[in-house]
């Protein structure tokens, strides 16, 4: 199953590899900003359980099931936009990246507010979350991104490196990497061991909108950009395998199905696309 959301408001739910629309969720009156699905959504999860969540440039943020087209539940006490958020390993939490300079980590069980970190000296712009849960990564428009521990909520460590804002950040599956990309068309590969920026790779000639690893080693990263293309690059050295090419404006969004079968795009010119390898 695929999600898409939309700066009309809408999202909708998709299957794989047919591309064949299942259902429309309407709940939104701004631009959506993010729509993710729970770890366990289509697994072990009930269909009736908080599947999926999704936030908006007018600070809502709602949560979802996988059989109703409204949300189920509303976070609520966000005064600006929120841009991206991301569920927390367990299933338990969803970060939120705001526009208020802060990120926050919410309890889905009780729908409270646990943590609201400030640090930032512009918009967050993005969150994601270490594999074993311990640390969140943010990223925002002051150019820099921030480690924290989610025990303490102290920021244990600043990525300052890019020249401008910082709009993807991903931790790899191996647990010591972490990639962002940023305003200024560069990808940051940081070791988390060394404390410091490994690789800086001259990505695309515009900026790097959003970027994703493989989810089994991280030996592939894939990014997004607003060259209009997207492109894979493999490790060691990070070098480009493929592009892919084919919409007609700037991609906004990149994902990689769980199988690592399908990579998906979207963009500015309202479509999506879905891409395998030439050997599938």
């Amino acid at each position: 199953m695929l999600a898409t959301r939309s700066w009309s408001g809408l999202c909708k739910l998709w299957t794989v590899p047919d591309c064949e629309p299942i259902r429309v969720l309407r709940g939104h009156n701004d631009r959506v900003g993010a729509i993710v699905f729970h770890p366990q959504a289509t697994l072990g999860l009930s269909e009736t359980s908080l599947g999926l969540a999704s936030c908006a440039a007018d600070g809502s943020v709602y949560l979802w099931n996988l059989t109703s087209d409204t949300p189920i539940a509303e976070l609520e006490g966000h005064s600006q936009r929120v841009s991206r958020l991301a569920y927390h390993p367990s299933g338990r939490f969803l970060g939120i990246a705001c526009f208020d300079n802060s990120w926050r980590l919410w309890d889905l069980g009780t729908c409270g507010e646990v943590l609201h970190q400030e640090g930032h000296s512009r918009p967050v712009y993005n969150i994601a979350f270490h594999v074993d849960g311990s640390i969140v990564a943010t990223s925002a428009m002051d150019g820099c991104g921030r480690l924290w521990d989610l025990r303490s909520g102290k920021c244990i460590l600043l990525m300052d490196g890019h020249l401008s804002g910082v709009l993807g950040v991903d931790f790899s599956p191996n647990g010591v990497h972490l990639a962002t990309g940023g305003d200024d068309h560069l990808v940051k590969v940081w070791d988390l061991r060394k404390a410091k920026c490994v690789y800086t790779i001259p990505a695309h000639t515009n900026l790097v909108s959003h970027l994703k690893y493989q989810v089994t080693d991280g030996n592939y990263l894939i990014t997004a950009s607003y060259d209009n293309t997207a492109k894979i690059w493999t490790h060691p050295g990070w070098a480009p395998i493929r592009t892919l090419a084919g919409h007609e404006s700037k991609v906004m969004a990149v994902d990689i199905s769980s199988n690592q079968q399908y990579i998906v795009t979207a963009s500015y010119d309202r479509t999506f696309k879905l891409w395998t390898s030439d050997e599938s």
